[in-house]
């Protein structure tokens, strides 16, 4: 999986996600070793975005420089098995441009605030609400700088999301939580055997028991009259 570096006419920022399958105590010291690979910068300029773990797998995003992406992919899927790979680009050329061309308008505003406040006959008022305006100026170039700087970033480094599981741990915990369902499915299934059961013999037993009873009473007038 090698990093991609943007061209200057494109402006496309490149994501990179791979997944790796290897035995669950491997995954934790993997995922260590490729943190410390980033935080390091052993490859390149690297910063860690987010590290994630769970019982039988985990995940790593980076943002590193486009020569860094196939180092680390080699070190993730080394005594593995990559089952996915896959590599995506996003145009970001019109937030560029519009960006920079919310520069160049606050530039040319803020020069003429300047040579506004430059007069020597501008009253106080009008001073302190140019000031005021030049404060507001300053704010957004400063949100403006950072958005820039933030799309640069993006078309010189390439993010790189590593997932790991392993499928075998994965298939033992599905099928010991399919025992739940089961159980409950088929506790249920037996309660209504049972009731339907019961509600096909209750006629006979309504039947049954007072004929029972005229057959007790009867068998008991019979027996007593033979002790006799």
């Amino acid at each position: 999986m090698p990093g991609q570096k943007s061209t200057a006419e494109a402006m496309l920022a490149y994501s990179h996600s791979m997944s790796v399958e290897l035995p669950t105590a491997d995954i934790p010291p993997r995922i260590d070793a490729i943190r410390k690979a980033c935080i390091s910068s052993v490859h390149g300029a690297c910063n860690l975005l987010n590290v994630d773990q769970t019982s039988t797998g985990g995940s790593i995003t980076v943002r590193i420089v486009p020569e860094g992406v196939q180092p680390l992919a080699e070190m993730a899927g080394a005594g593995g098995k990559v089952s996915s790979r896959t590599t995506s680009a996003e145009d970001i050329s019109d937030a560029v441009h519009e960006t920079q061309r919310d520069r160049d308008q606050l530039e040319a505003y803020a020069k003429r605030l300047d040579d506004i406040a430059a007069r020597k006959d501008l009253s106080v008022t009008d001073l302190i609400a140019v000031s005021k305006e030049q404060a507001a100026v300053a704010e957004k170039r400063r949100i403006l700088d950072n958005a820039a700087a933030d799309q640069h970033h993006r078309l010189d480094t390439n993010l790189l999301r590593i997932s790991f599981n392993d499928p075998h741990a994965r298939a033992s915990r599905r099928e010991f939580g399919d025992i739940g369902p089961v159980m409950v499915d088929s506790a249920l299934d037996g309660t209504a055997d049972a009731l339907a059961a019961l509600a096909e013999g209750l006629p006979y037993l309504i039947i049954a028991f007072p004929l029972a009873w005229l057959w007790w009473l009867a068998w008991r007038k019979v027996t007593r009259r033979w002790r006799k």
